[in-house]
């Protein structure tokens, strides 16, 4: 079972209509990242000097959608000394979507879409990296189990159907359960599909398959559902909070638009710390208001995000990275390559140093 790559919300109407034009023609990036394609060179970009100052003048576009709220929330929106265009889209597949369409100079996702850009001759950059203070009492995903699937443990996946979509970090995720498990891929059933919305939960509902990586209120609300039947979830065990603001190189190449990258970092920080510290406003101002969850969901949401920590020296990260590059290209059949050249580090301490003195940093 295969499904294309579903993007999970709109950009707005106006980046819309000229991401469409420029990908007339063309194919839309899927879940699976043809290994065929040249992979991208990977610019150097740590000789060239980020000015100091922004002009006002300077016009990024940033596809953050809950940034923008979080800014508008805090009060911190109109102090921007920049113009932004925001796009109302995140993650992997839209950004790259809009990457490729020069549509877009900077958005948040995960660890996995900026490897899969590398693999498809995209060349982008990880400016920003916020991860989860303990991040295993706290992680983005669990495994969901079926009912009656007879799954108690990461060994019982042998011989079992397994929810899986490479070019998302839940496809990565699944690959590094099995390997910390001692199974490979010839040991289970990998069924491709792609995680969006609803689908994982319903598909374990159906006994489609036997288990998926389900996230967020989809744990809360498939244990609601099917819980009564049987239905489970475990803990995996691993880190899965690796959260990045990611670039096109061409822009933080860009002398102006590098500045401005630089100083969207710092009421990025702060915006998260501003959540972290003002759960009741997150949840009613975002939450209820912006993306139409319950009260309910959205307070299970804060406290199961935890606590933001945003590293001033990358050297684990660009490790995490490497190892899932590995991991990556191994079962993936793709080419390996250096982690660091994802990384753009002269925005290393930029985020820490935003909130020094305000917690959040390690």
């Amino acid at each position: 079972m295969k499904a294309r790559m579903i993007s999970r919300t709109g950009m707005s109407r106006s980046l819309l209509t000229g991401v469409v034009a420029a990908l007339a023609g063309s194919l839309l990036l899927t879940s699976c990242v043809d290994s065929t394609q040249s992979t991208a060179t990977g610019k150097d970009v740590s000789g060239e000097k980020i000015p100091a100052k922004v002009s006002p003048d300077t016009s990024i576009t940033v596809g953050a959608p809950d940034l923008k709220v979080a800014l508008e929330l805090s009060g911190q929106i109109d102090k921007l000394p920049f113009t932004v265009k925001w796009a109302n889209i995140s993650g992997g597949p839209q950004c790259s979507e809009a990457f490729r369409a020069n549509a877009l100079d900077i958005c948040s996702a995960a660890e996995i879409p900026s490897i899969n850009a590398h693999w498809t001759g995209l060349d982008t950059k990880l400016v920003a990296a916020k991860f989860r203070k303990d991040p295993l009492q706290y992680p983005i995903y669990e495994l969901g189990i079926a009912p009656g699937a007879g799954i108690r443990t990461l060994a019982d996946l042998r011989g079992k159907k397994i929810a899986y979509s490479p070019g998302q970090a839940q496809g990565a995720l699944v690959l590094r359960i099995l390997q910390k498990a001692g199974l490979t891929q010839q040991d289970v059933q990998l069924i491709e599909m792609a995680s969006t919305g609803d689908v994982y939960p319903t598909a374990l509902g159906n006994h489609q398959v036997d288990a998926a990586p389900i996230g967020d209120v989809n744990v809360k609300r498939y244990l609601t559902k099917y819980g009564t039947d049987g239905g489970t979830t475990i803990r995996h065990g691993l880190r899965d909070d690796p959260a990045h603001l990611w670039a096109l190189t061409t822009s933080v190449s860009d002398g102006q638009k590098s500045a401005a990258i630089g100083e969207l970092i710092k009421f990025w920080a702060r915006a998260q710390i501003w959540v972290d510290e003002h759960p009741n406003e997150w949840v009613e101002g975002y939450y209820v208001k912006d993306q139409g969850l319950s009260r309910e969901d959205g307070e299970y949401l804060v406290e199961r995000a935890g606590h933001p920590d945003f590293p001033a020296d990358w050297t684990s990260a660009v490790e995490r990275q490497q190892r899932t590059i590995d991991l990556l290209a191994k079962e993936q059949k793709h080419k390996a390559f250096q982690a660091d050249i994802l990384f753009d580090r002269r925005y290393e301490s930029v985020a820490a140093d935003a909130i020094a003195g305000e917690g959040g940093t390690t």
